[in-house]
């Protein structure tokens, strides 16, 4: 029986949101300013009066822009050594250990940006389904490649990804409304199933 599993990752195989994490581990200095200049636009996305990607990629742009590919790789390897696994549910890591491999495929299917995900997905041994950072002569352009990796986006992706495969069964793991359509699109959806 040949299964796939639908992974989110924060909140979910997390206990924490890893782009705060991740951006105040990059530059706690800049992280700080950056966060109490943003925290008028944070309280509109909280009231759903703006728009998440546009918010996210102005945060993360305000930290990360112009810098260098090399550097962001470097830093998001530094970041996963100081974290791994202390911040994964460790019922979470027992599942995903004692998954079986032979009969399973694994996306890790999150809205956070492949930078840092990345070597969180390598060590789970999971296909990454992220929202794409833009890098351009190898620098950080504050954008993103298409849209952020949430809500009806997650699953566009995912099938985007299986198009040519056939499985018996898809399972979905998610924590938050952003995780909805591919938990209903799975034939099995797990909300909070880690907490």
């Amino acid at each position: 029986m040949k299964k796939l599993y639908c992974f989110d990752f924060d909140g979910t195989l997390t206990y924490n949101d890893t782009m705060f994490m991740y951006l105040r581990f990059y530059n706690p200095v800049k992280f700080r300013l950056q966060f109490l200049k943003h925290v008028p636009l944070f309280i509109l996305l909280k009231l759903k009066l703006a728009d998440t990607e546009r918010v996210k990629k102005s945060f993360i742009g305000s930290i990360l822009k112009g810098q260098t590919q090399e550097k962001i790789e470097k830093k998001s390897k530094q970041f996963f050594e100081q974290h791994y696994p202390k911040i994964i549910r460790e019922n979470a890591l027992d599942f995903i250990q004692n998954m079986d491999r032979e009969n399973t495929n694994s996306l890790l299917v999150t809205a956070s940006l492949d930078i840092w995900a990345k070597p969180f997905a390598e060590a789970f041994k999971m296909q990454l389904v992220a929202t794409r950072a833009e890098f351009k002569n190898g620098v950080f352009t504050g954008n993103f490649i298409g849209k952020n990796c949430n809500g009806k986006e997650k699953l566009i992706r995912i099938q985007a990804e299986i198009i040519n495969r056939k499985y018996d069964k898809i399972i979905a793991f998610g924590d938050t409304s952003g995780d909805k359509p591919m938990l209903q699109w799975a034939n099995e959806g797990h909300y909070q199933f880690f907490h």
